[in-house]
Order: structure tokens, then C-alpha cells, then sequence
């Protein structure tokens, strides 16, 4: 059994703190385990495959084609409102023994929604094997978050497949999750461009070699060419991203969801018109006169001033605060500019799993909502891209909580090719 422990808790992050000096957090912690846990699918018979299509390298993958259960984007039409996107992502995205994966999948399916799950490269390789990771300026093997158990890693690359084949990205959290405050200061944010590159290239190779590196030959290949599927991630505590702007743009990514402290208003692009930027946005916080960013540690932070167990007491308000503060960032973005709303999570019990019911809960009232679309960030890029320019440049200028003046059919009426 590994315990999770993916960040030092932050010094500065008092209940009262502003939205500023939170954002330095992204992937879970805080006593969660990581072991054969609940969180799995059948097996196969040993030696044989349920997946068809073109095995990749050394088996661990396979080419099954074009994604299922994907949407078409399609173009608005001059004088069309604009959906509401709401994407929901988790950083890890490993296998845990409380069976907060297979729930939120199950979830998802409830409500046809996609999400993003954000994998963590040595989700995909044991603890026996640690010494094949060589962190950027670490120790060979180091990582601030822990190896998973052998059957651990089994349901992860279980999950991982039924997420794919149900409709969902899988994205990445990269690997070792090392976060500026650590003691030594050593963190993502002193990353080169050149760093990054060897960090995804382990990624990618933790993923997609797990058959050689784990010896399991009982658990399906993954059913997706990860080389191919692999077009964004968000770093660890939203640290890094200056750097890794030219890496994500020379592999040929299309976006990039690290950045801390974004507004709700229609995403653009960076690094020469190359990337698409997703940040956890800042929204209101019900209670208090600041925002607080969209994932669940940063309200966490203000909750209970950082520790993953505050009192339990103060559970019921809390969770009723997390719910409260997604809805508001929803609706303020549903009744006005329609920006694409972005929310981050972890498979973590923080707090007694109030988080986990604060989104479940925020998940369920927004998807009953006319024009909501519950969308994967790849799936976000796709519709963006489908988009006139011209189109996109008007949706930008409106700003926080600003409806279009006239109504949609007149602000965008004239919207030409």
C-alpha cells in the first residue's frame, strides 16, 4: 500500500488567502492509497486480447482506430447562441482502493459526459521499477508523489482504457510531481524547454511500454496509439508553463491547461497562435469578497488552511461551500459571455471526500441545463477549431459576466466567414 503525499501543504495558504496565493497546487495527496483497490475491470484470459486493431511497439498499446463516442463539432451559425462547454478534469488520474475512478466514469455515463483525465506517466510503472524514471535535475527514481503496487498499476491501465473507449481524453500530469515548495526549492518552475521534453518522452514511454516494464501479460493493451491521442496536459502545480510552451508546440500539441489564475472569459491561443491556453479560472466564493480557482485543493486551501483533514465539524458547510462555488462559476459564465468553464479535480478523501460530492453534486444540476455540453478539453479544441475567426474574436471581447449587448442573435449576427 503506497499513501499519497503529492505536495508539501502549503505554507501560505491561510483560509483568508486571495486566489493568487493558492494556485501553486494541481494532483492529489493527502492520504489516499494507491493499492489493488476497487477500481477494476475483468480480466482476459493470460496470453489472449479482447482489444482488436494493430498492436503498437511492444504490445502495450494497439491502434483500434478513431476514438468512439465522440461528437461532431459544428460550426455556429450567424445569430446562434453559443453552447455552454464545461470540461471537468482530474490530475493523476491513477487507480485508487476507494473507487473515486470508477465512480466519476459511471457518473459521466449517467449524464453523457466526457472528461479529461490527466495521467500520471509512473501511474503506468511499479515501484520495483522506479529506477527506469531520470527526473529532470532529481535523482534517478526520485518522485514526490509514490510508485503504485503492481496491482495498482493493473487497474489504472484498466481504467485508463475504459475511460478511452467510453469517450474520454487521456491527457497527462507527466511524472514525479515536484512542486517549488519543496524544502530544496527544486521544483517544475526551474524546468528548461529541454526538461519537459525528456519528462513527456518518459511519460509517453511509461504508458506506452507497461507490458515490458511490468510483466503483467493477464490485462488487455491499452486501445489507443497515446502518441497520437496525446495532445495537451497540465503541469504540476501549475508550475512550468512558460518552458514547456515550446515543447508542447514542437510535439505538435494543441493545448495546454497549467496556467493558474485565468478569467472566464473564451480561451486563445499562445506560443504563436499555437496552443490553446485552459486555465483553472478564478470564480466566486461564496461567503467571501475574493475568487478562488476551480479545483477542488484550492478551495480546499481556504477551507481548512491547507490540511487535508480539518475539522470534521465544519464538513457539511464546507462541501455545501464547494458546491455552491462551482455552481456560481457556472452560472456566471451560463447567463452571460458563455465562456467555456473549467474545473480541476483529484481521486482524493480531503477533508472526508466533500470535494468528490461537492463536484458530483455541482456535475448533476449543471447537466440538466439547456445548451450545457459536458466536454473533454480535446473535445473543446475540436469545436474551437471548426470556428470562424471572426467568430471567436467577438466572443473574446466580452469579459467576466458580460452578456452580449442585444442579445446572441444580434452580437453575433453578423458573424461572416
Amino acid at each position: 500500500m503506497s499513501t499519497i503525499s503529492r505536495r508539501t501543504v502549503l505554507s501560505g495558504a491561510a483560509a483568508t488567502a486571495a486566489l493568487g496565493a493558492v494556485t501553486a497546487c494541481s494532483s492529489g495527496g493527502g492520504g489516499t492509497t494507491r493499492s489493488a483497490g476497487n477500481d477494476a475491470g475483468g480480466s482476459p484470459a493470460p496470453g489472449k486480447s479482447a482489444v482488436k486493431g494493430t498492436p503498437l511497439g511492444d504490445g502495450s498499446t494497439t491502434d483500434t482506430g478513431a476514438q468512439p463516442n465522440q461528437p461532431t463539432p459544428e460550426k455556429l451559425k450567424p445569430g446562434e447562441t453559443p453552447p455552454q462547454f464545461v470540461v471537468f478534469s482530474w490530475d493523476g488520474a491513477g487507480a485508487t482502493d476507494d473507487g473515486q475512478f470508477t465512480r466519476f466514469l459511471k457518473l459521466a455515463e449517467e449524464h453523457k459526459a466526457a472528461m479529461t483525465f490527466f495521467l500520471s506517466g509512473i501511474y503506468t510503472l511499479p515501484k520495483d521499477k522506479s529506477n527506469l524514471y531520470h527526473p529532470p535535475k532529481h535523482s534517478v527514481g526520485a518522485s514526490d508523489i509514490p510508485f503504485l503496487s503492481e496491482n495498482a498499476v493493473r487497474n489504472t491501465i484498466k481504467l485508463i482504457s475504459q475511460a478511452w473507449l467510453a469517450g474520454h481524453e487521456i491527457g497527462t500530469h507527466f511524472n514525479g510531481h515536484f512542486c517549488s515548495t519543496r524544502s530544496d526549492g527544486n521544483g517544475v518552475n526551474k524546468w528548461t524547454p529541454e526538461d519537459w521534453e525528456s519528462e513527456i518522452e518518459q511519460a509517453v514511454s511509461f504508458v506506452t511500454q507497461w507490458k515490458t516494464n511490468t510483466g503483467i501479460t493477464d490485462v488487455d493493451p491499452l486501445p489507443f496509439d497515446y502518441k497520437k491521442e496525446l495532445i495537451g496536459g497540465r503541469t504540476p502545480c501549475l508550475e512550468g508553463q512558460k518552458a514547456l510552451l515550446p515543447t508542447a508546440a514542437k510535439l505538435g500539441w494543441k493545448y495546454d491547461a497549467s496556467s493558474p489564475g485565468g478569467l472566464q472569459i473564451w480561451p486563445q491561443k499562445v506560443q504563436d497562435g499555437k496552443i490553446w491556453d485552459f486555465p483553472l479560472q478564478g470564480i466566486p466564493f461564496p461567503g467571501h469578497n475574493f475568487q478562488v480557482l476551480s479545483m477542488d485543493y484550492n478551495i480546499l486551501a481556504n477551507q481548512s488552511a491547507g490540511s487535508t483533514k480539518g475539522d470534521p465539524n465544519k464538513y457539511n458547510d464546507w462541501r455545501t461551500q464547494a458546491r455552491d462555488s462551482y455552481l456560481a462559476g457556472f452560472n456566471r459564465a451560463y447567463s452571460t459571455n458563455r465562456a467555456p468553464f473549467f474545473v480541476g479535480n483529484h481521486f482524493e478523501q480531503w477533508n472526508g471526500g466533500i470535494y468528490m460530492d461537492a463536484v458530483e453534486l455541482a456535475l448533476k444540476e449543471i447537466a440538466g441545463k439547456p445548451d450545457v455540453r459536458l466536454v473533454s478539453f480535446k473535445q473543446l479544441v475540436e469545436w474551437l477549431e471548426v470556428q470562424d475567426q471572426s467568430t471567436l474574436r467577438k466572443l473574446r471581447t466580452l469579459g467576466v459576466g458580460q452578456a452580449p449587448t442585444g442579445g446572441w442573435q444580434t452580437f453575433l449576427g453578423t458573424a461572416t466567414p
